[in-house]
């Protein structure tokens, strides 16, 4: 099993988990994140004033799947999120060494569907 967790914009969730239905997914969690990357924020300017964000809001997706799901999760997440602007996000996949669903018992890739 593999963990996908990806940093996205907030503004591609909707279409994101729309993307992410069509191809199949076990089940998803979201959260409301917020940090920078190397672009360190960004600067504004109010009434005259520059002031710099340093903290950007984000949208943090994480996945569980099975081995086999991967890719094809990866490559929805990539068509969709991908803007060609600095900002676009991260995914990083990590190996997961078991699951069990609470309710049943159930443990590894049975517990995920």
């Amino acid at each position: 099993m593999k963990r996908i967790e990806a940093i996205i914009r907030p503004e591609a969730v909707e279409v994101l988990r729309q993307q992410l239905e069509k191809v199949g997914y076990p089940g998803i969690m979201v959260s409301e994140i917020k940090g920078h990357g190397k672009q360190r924020g960004v600067s504004h300017q109010f009434r005259g004033t520059e002031y710099k964000e340093y903290f950007l809001s984000k949208t943090k997706i994480e996945l569980i799947v099975p081995d086999s799901q991967v890719k094809k999760l990866v490559e929805a997440i990539t068509e969709v999120c991908r803007s060609g602007a600095v900002g676009d996000g991260k995914i990083f996949i990590t190996t997961v060494d078991d699951a069990v669903r609470i309710r049943t018992g159930e443990s590894g890739d049975a517990a995920l569907s």
